[in-house]
């Protein structure tokens, strides 16, 4: 009984250092994941009902990840975000999955060479000499088990990411993908919206 009810308290004491890290939070929302902020400028907002399971971290001080009502991040999941990453309503987003705005790194050897010494030095990176774009997960999609959304990726209302596929462009609503690249599976019909 009594390790259970100091069980209880830890939790809700790491609930109360999470939220102190966010810039809002909606009633009914649990954070059971990890927040880094890497720059205090970074903005995590989380609305009502949520369940939070995975890594939400903010690189720059343009860094913005928005999660809508209802939304399930599954355990191990990550969201790395440089510039935004917004999920609407009702979103699934499985176990261990990747979203990720930027490359993290140059394309270019000649500049990307430098950059774990630089991180030795202080942690900095500059984020100017690598892409970033946003990435938005519309109303009702659902993000497979071990799946990677990368930069600039848009899902529509509704649709879904087939487990262990890497997604590198915008999916249309209602439609089912799957595959490495993912490739359009079928289109869910009206009836089973």
């Amino acid at each position: 009984m009594i390790r259970r009810l100091l069980q209880h308290f830890r939790r809700i004491n790491r609930q109360r250092e999470l939220l102190g890290l966010l810039n809002s939070c909606g009633i009914h929302t649990e954070l059971l994941g990890s927040i880094v902020k890497r720059h205090p400028d970074g903005r995590i907002v989380i609305g009502r009902d949520s369940h939070i399971r995975g890594d939400l971290v903010t690189e720059t001080s343009e860094s913005q990840i928005a999660i809508g009502n209802n939304v399930f991040i599954g355990g191990g999941s990550l969201l790395d975000c440089v510039v935004s990453i917004e999920i609407e309503d009702d979103v699934l987003i499985s176990y261990q999955c990747l979203l990720a705005d930027s490359d993290n790194h140059s394309h270019r050897y000649s500049v990307r060479k430098h950059d774990l010494s630089d991180w030795k030095d202080g942690g900095r990176h500059d984020w100017s000499k690598t892409i970033s774009r946003p990435i938005r997960l519309c109303r009702g999609a659902w993000v497979g088990a071990r799946s990677i959304i990368l930069k600039g990726v848009t899902l529509g209302e509704g649709a879904v990411v087939g487990a262990g596929s890497v997604v590198t462009h915008d999916v249309a609503p209602y439609t089912i993908v799957a595959g490495n690249p993912a490739r359009v599976i079928r289109e869910i019909p009206v009836d089973e919206r």
